[in-house]
Order: C-alpha cells, then sequence, then structure tokens
C-alpha cells in the first residue's frame, strides 16, 4: 500500500537555509461534541498506534476493579501506561508490583532488552548482569495484564488474541474509538496491536478527556489514567523523554503519550479535544515536533518555554555544540488554535 499519495508535508529540518529533510504524515483532532474539527493529511488512514495507545490497553485494568482490588496507586496506573526508560524508578516500581500480586519476572511476556536509561546501561554491564524483562519499556503495561488476568482468574499466556485480556482491550478500544477493530499486529513487546483509523483514535482520546461526561464506572477509569499519566510523567516515560518533559511543562493540563514509528496521542481536557499524529517515515524527531506546536494551538503549551522551542525548533547541533539547523513545522500547523 503506498501510504505517501495522501499524506501531508508536516516538518521540514533545515541545515542552515537549506532544507535537507522532510517529513510528511496526517494528523485528526477530534472534538467530543464537534467531531472532527481539525485534519492534515488523511485522517481516515488505518495505522497501528503502537505505544500510543496505552492508556487505552490499561482502561480494563482500572474499570474491571482489578487496579482497586490490588490497590494500584496512580504511579502504578500511569507506568501501566508507560513506555519507560528502564531506569531504577521503573524496574523498581515493577519487581514490587509483580511481588505485590504474587507473580514475578519470568511471569511477563514483554521479552527482555537493555534499559534505555544510560545510568541504570552502566550499573548493569559494571555488575556483569543482563537485561530482564523488568528493563523492556512495556513491562509496566504487561504487569498491568497479569494484575487483570489474575483478577479475571484467566490463564497465564495474556497476549493470546482470544485471552481474556486481549478480547478486553479490544472491545474497550472499540467502544470508545465508535469502529469495529478486526485487524492487529504484533507489537514489539508481543502484545497484539490493534489498527483503527487515525480519527477514531482521535475520537477515542477525546472520550478521555471527557471523561466526566462518559461517566459511570468507564468514565471514572478514564479519568483516573487521565490524571495518574498527567500527575506521574516521570512514569510514563523518564528523564529526557519527550512526553516527560512536555507534561511537566504543561503542569498537569494533557495527558500524552508517543508511539513507534511516528506516532503521537495527546488527551486535552480543558478543550474536550483528543489529537493523533502519524508520520509516514516513522520519524520520531517529527511526531515530537508536531504534536509540540498543537499543544501550543491548544493552549495548554507557552509556546516560548524551552521545552516547547526545544522539541518544535531546536535548534539542531553537532557535536561541538555549533548551531547548524533547526526544526520547521508547516505553517497551518504552527497556525491552528483550538
Amino acid at each position: 500500500m503506498d501510504m505517501a499519495k495522501d499524506a501531508a508535508r508536516l516538518v521540514g529540518v533545515a541545515r542552515g537555509d537549506i532544507v535537507e529533510s522532510a517529513h510528511r504524515g496526517h494528523v485528526a483532532i477530534w472534538h467530543r461534541d464537534e467531531g472532527l474539527v481539525a485534519s492534515w493529511g488523511d485522517p481516515a488512514r488505518r495505522i497501528l498506534p503502537r505505544s500510543a495507545i496505552k492508556m487505552i490497553q490499561a482502561l480494563p485494568l482500572v474499570e474491571s476493579g482489578a487496579a482497586d482490588a490490588a490497590g494500584l496507586t496512580p504511579a502504578q496506573l500511569a507506568l501501566a501506561c508507560a513506555s519507560h526508560q528502564g531506569a531504577a524508578l521503573h524496574t523498581g516500581m515493577v519487581e514490587a508490583w509483580l511481588d505485590s500480586i504474587g507473580r514475578a519476572e519470568g511471569d511477563l511476556r514483554c521479552g527482555a532488552h537493555w534499559p534505555y536509561d544510560e545510568a541504570a546501561e552502566h550499573a548493569l554491564i559494571r555488575a556483569g548482569g543482563k537485561p530482564g524483562q523488568r528493563h523492556n519499556n512495556c513491562s509496566g503495561k504487561h504487569t498491568g495484564f497479569l494484575t487483570l488476568s489474575r483478577h479475571l482468574g484467566a490463564g497465564p499466556e495474556y497476549l493470546e488474541i482470544d485471552h481474556p485480556v486481549q478480547r478486553a482491550v479490544r472491545d474497550a478500544l472499540a467502544e470508545v474509538s465508535g469502529e469495529a477493530i478486526e485487524d492487529y499486529a504484533i507489537d514489539g513487546c508481543s502484545a497484539p496491536n490493534f489498527a483503527l483509523s487515525l480519527s477514531g483514535f482521535a475520537r477515542a482520546l477525546a472520550e478521555f478527556a471527557c471523561a466526566k461526561d462518559v461517566g459511570g464506572v468507564r468514565g471514572a477509569a478514564m479519568g483516573r489514567l487521565v490524571q495518574a499519566m498527567a500527575a506521574h510523567p516521570d512514569c510514563v516515560a523518564g528523564e529526557g523523554r519527550a512526553c516527560t518533559r512536555l507534561m511537566r511543562a504543561m503542569g498537569g493540563r494533557a495527558a500524552i503519550k508517543t508511539g513507534a514509528e511516528g506516532v503521537f496521542a495527546a488527551i486535552i481536557p480543558e478543550r474536550r479535544l483528543g489529537i493523533a499524529v502519524k508520520i509516514e517515515d516513522g520519524a520520531t524527531r517529527a511526531s515530537e515536533a508536531v504534536i509540540t506546536r498543537l499543544l501550543i494551538g491548544a493552549g495548554v503549551l507557552d509556546a516560548e518555554h524551552p521545552e516547547a522551542v526545544a522539541f518544535s525548533h531546536g535548534p539542531v547541533r553537532n557535536w561541538r555544540g555549533i548551531e547548524t539547523g533547526h526544526v520547521e513545522v508547516a505553517g497551518d500547523i504552527r497556525d491552528w488554535r483550538a
């Protein structure tokens, strides 16, 4: 499938006065009351949302009562939505959480990789150790899956497509997006990642933004997850990461989540908005720049904040610290206002 034909040019990267790279993609902005209020590219494009969908994957954990039965804290709920760095903060929380539910690292099904956190990686190397599944950036999500599986009295292979955990995730996604969920692929952490349209994803995020209006058990669960992410940005990603840095800069006014292959999601309660971004070539630098400008346009991020400038403009520097260029987001995105 040729994805590029409907994509809009969203970001350019200049070296000096010469634009040497360009990133194309798609954006959907959904208002819960008004529907699709802005878009670039093709908002109907079906995507794999990757890790940007983790708050929806965590929804059955909370609304089933499993989170409360396990006594989970807001920080743990944020970790369930995380793509973390594998820092001591994150791995310590995973270990304690597993112990509290009577499970061990070997019960996880996410696989192992070296921690992204440099200090944690160096400490592991110095100790002659090897990375474990707790270091996987998705281990919080998987511990949440284990918690839900235990609560449901289901089996240990919680990633199987017909397992009660994944059926609950699929059903929740279909309901909040308003779409039939049929296709899926296997994510880097081995969990099913369900496909949906970009506008359907934005619609689902807008439901989270208006959790009080959704009401009932589901609305309460949505609200708790959004509040947990916004209150604990260090658990959602980690030091140096865009999710953590931008949520800190916004002071809890929005919950945002990146995903692999150029996906980014934002939940903005005060504007009743959900925003979904997909960059065609999978470039994270482009998705970060676009979501930053849209958060500015939504009025929840100060355009002059150092973090806003860093992600939406730069500058780009070389190894000697010399400014060599900058990032330039498309003018119509820079001009958008909620």
